[in-house]
């Protein structure tokens, strides 16, 4: 059974044509003959989740593991706008999002006919290709070029596009077979990286005694894995990478705020690198962000497909390919250094993992000393999806099992769909997915519990320190007189939530309750787990502000 409306064939066969397998559908009505179609096809998986936030960043999550596009689809009016947070991380985070929306004809716009907003363009300033289409047959050609140009584009260039597809009534007549459609093919190669000076730039590194990697967000991959290694072997370079990196050296930095919080003047010249190399998406540390602008390098290096991004403003050359190609050219060309830079930060850095045991050896149950349980107890090869605020910066703190695959919504650092997300990843990831978050973040985003679709073997680690517990962190929000709208205190458990959508629910409130507890959470159930950690709001932050005071 398919629509009998063209343009919604079209639509749907241009989604099989290109290689979408997979759509999340949100119900209404003006969508239909899309619904209709897509669910009926054998060659697409098709969800169904409710909220329309929800399942644009569960379609996120899906297409951020399988690397590939996924599709949303809406129906007219208010629906598309609950899309825009999850358009706008994949904007920022590079992930293939295709949003098609249903909507109304033109002439039912703006005439106070129901249910009608002005979707044309809505996404205007976070999207990569807007088609708005016509549902006219003299405009087949010119749908299939503008519907093409979209996925086409969502596929080369990693990121969002939105087809807008209005539909008159009738919605619900269906014919029995999907037609065939002929799509042109765009060139989708913007990429010229044969001008890039390999031999100027391996001279410049070569020369220096003081370069640095640093990555950010970067999705596990053992090719780049081989080649930075060889990086660790050269006294002359620092490898600086994040939980988020994805990639783990013996000889790499991986927590970066250890390192360089304390710092004075003169260690912060020491640590300057003349050459820069960056890769890879967000970066979390502040600290570090602020270090390199304030102590610029003499060369910044971005390497990336498609994009510069100049952090640090002091980029001097944007290298356009990707990490594999850079890296597999640049090696051949560069030659070891001797040089103290590396050891001395590494000794140092040795000397401040030996101090950070042993203040988590003597504090008392509170957030930090929650990490340092949670982390150590998740199994081999699981994926973490871990929240934003002060769940990350958390567990940047702590050198994580290089057996486990790490995700954030870094791309606009919101709370609004982290939970979500990591049910979208769990949908499609081989093993264990294991969702870590703040209360807030849990909270606000509570309708993804909303999903019939979430794997038994799911997991989601609940740490409720009762509000905001990141604006007591940082510094401001204590010296004004309105703490109670930063920190947003509350008095919310997920017992009940998890009751009402079929979570099993455990908890925990101190170090021996929370080893308890965590024993038996990653076991096989019936059901997907939350194991809520109820932590003391008034203690949290002093705990980690007398850290950074004494490992220094």
């Amino acid at each position: 059974m398919f629509p009998k409306k063209e343009l919604a064939q079209l639509v749907i066969s241009a989604c099989h044509e290109f290689d979408i397998d997979t759509v999340v559908i949100s119900p209404g009505s003006r969508n239909a003959p899309l619904t209709v179609g897509f669910s009926n096809h054998s060659n697409i998986e098709t969800y169904s989740v409710v909220d329309e936030r929800c399942a644009a960043f569960f379609a996120l999550g899906i297409a951020q593991q399988k690397q590939k596009p996924v599709t949303v689809l809406c129906t007219s009016g208010s629906a598309l706008l609950n899309y825009y947070p999850a358009v706008a991380e994949a904007f920022y985070s590079n992930i293939p999002l295709v949003v098609i929306s249903a909507d109304r004809p033109k002439h039912l716009i703006d005439i106070g006919d129901g249910q009608t907003i002005r979707q044309e363009n809505v996404f205007n300033n976070h999207i990569l290709c807007s088609a708005n289409l016509i549902e006219n047959t003299k405009f087949t050609a010119r749908n299939s070029q503008l519907i093409g140009e979209a996925l086409q584009t969502a596929t080369s260039q990693k990121g969002p596009v939105h087809i807008n597809v209005p539909f008159d009534e009738p919605l619900y007549d269906t014919v029995s077979e999907l037609k065939s459609y002929h799509f042109p093919k765009i060139s989708t190669s913007f990429l010229d990286n044969s001008n890039i000076d390999y031999d100027n730039l391996a001279s410049i590194w070569s020369a220096s005694d003081k370069k640095m990697i640093l990555v950010g967000v970067n999705y596990p991959n053992e090719q780049l894995h081989r080649l930075i290694d060889l990086y660790a072997e050269d006294d002359s370079v620092l490898i600086f990478t994040e939980t988020t990196s994805n990639l783990h050296h013996k000889k790499a930095i991986n927590s970066i705020d250890q390192l360089i919080f304390s710092l004075n003047e003169d260690d912060f010249k020491a640590l300057q690198p003349d050459v820069l190399i960056t890769f890879g998406g967000m970066i979390v540390s502040k600290r570090v962000k602020k270090f390199l602008r304030n102590y610029a390098p003499k060369h910044h290096w971005n390497v990336d497909e498609r994009k510069a991004t100049n952090t640090f403003f002091c980029l001097s050359e944007f290298i356009q390919t990707n990490p594999i190609d850079f890296f597999t050219n640049f090696n051949t060309k560069i030659t070891r250094l001797k040089s103290s830079y590396q050891p001395k930060w590494l000794a140092i850095r040795d000397e401040r993992r030996v101090k950070h045991a042993k203040y988590l050896a003597q504090i008392t149950h509170s957030d930090f000393k929650v990490f340092e349980q949670v982390l150590e107890s998740v199994p081999n090869h699981s994926q973490l999806q871990i929240s934003n605020s002060a769940v990350i910066r958390y567990a940047q703190l702590f050198t994580i099992n290089s057996t486990l695959e790490v995700f954030c919504n870094r791309g606009t650092s919101g709370i609004d769909g982290s939970t979500s997300t990591a049910i979208g990843a769990a949908v499609v990831y081989k093993n264990r997915t294991i969702c870590i978050t703040g209360d807030l973040s849990f909270f606000y985003d509570s309708n993804a519990l909303w999903n019939t679709n979430i794997p038994k073997s799911f997991r989601i680690i609940l740490i409720n320190n009762s509000g905001g517990g990141i604006f007591k962190i940082i510094p401001g929000p204590a010296t004004t007189n309105a703490s109670k709208y930063f920190e947003t205190p509350h008095c919310l458990t997920a017992e009940h939530l998890s009751k009402m959508y079929g979570f099993k629910y455990q908890k925990a409130y101190s170090t021996e309750t929370v080893q308890q507890e965590l024993q038996t959470f990653y076991q096989e159930s019936e059901q997907p787990k939350i194991l809520e950690i109820f932590t003391p709001s008034s203690e949290n932050d002093q705990i980690l502000k007398k850290y950074f005071k004494y490992i220094y």
